[in-house]
């Protein structure tokens, strides 16, 4: 799954009617369709930069420990420009990018143990599609408010997002498959739950979790 979501990356295209087929063969995708078709309701991006409410808090904070990081302190990042460098030094080798992944590859792994190759393929592209389509018209506006005229900026962050709603759709798939999987508290489900409350995640780096 990709890292980047290129703002001017053309939507794919999905077939409601090879969907629906697949919807009436493997009930598990109905979830992930029911997540997809509401991500024009979130809130992406339009609480950038204020203060955090006591859900950001909260939900920060059992982000922060489903990762395995509960003693990392919640920095907010106040502009966009600090994002970009927060971004820009992020690294891909990190114990909490690492802890992602391994989370991201067992997701997958049991997904596809329940799933075939096509049905998965399509839940993944749909989501993609339509959190794409919403992310990158939220960030367009938000942009437009904070003046952010670098697209490498609006590209990572459009891309976080719709990783992350991948990675959430994920969730679904595994734990309608396996009850072990606690998809409520999952680490992927709160990193949702930021993107829903209007907040980019930035990373987390040593003890410090960058939110913007």
């Amino acid at each position: 799954m990709q890292d980047h979501y290129d703002v001017g990356d053309e939507i794919p295209e999905i077939d409601p009617e090879i969907f629906g087929e697949l919807e009436r063969e493997i009930p598990l995708l109905f979830g992930v369709r029911k997540l997809a078709e509401g991500f024009d309701q979130i809130s992406w991006f339009a609480h950038l930069g204020e203060p955090p409410t006591e859900d950001v808090r909260r939900t920060a904070a059992q982000y922060l420990d489903a990762l395995g990081f509960p003693d990392a302190d919640l920095a907010i990042l106040p502009t966009p420009d600090d994002a970009a460098a927060a971004a820009e030094t992020l690294d891909w080798a990190s114990p909490a990018w690492e802890a992602e992944e391994l989370a991201r590859a067992d997701l997958n792994f049991r997904a596809a143990e329940v799933l075939s190759e096509d049905a998965l393929e399509i839940a993944i592209r749909l989501v993609t599609a339509k959190a794409g389509e919403a992310a990158k018209q939220a960030m367009a506006e938000e942009g437009a408010v904070w003046d952010i005229e670098s697209e490498a900026v609006k590209n990572i962050a459009v891309g976080a997002a719709v990783q992350t709603a991948t990675n959430a759709a994920l969730v679904l798939l595994a734990g309608a498959a396996d009850p072990e999987v606690d998809v409520a508290n999952h680490v992927f489900t709160k990193k949702l739950k930021l993107f829903e409350l209007g907040r980019w995640p930035v990373s987390v780096l040593g003890q410090s979790f960058s939110l913007f």
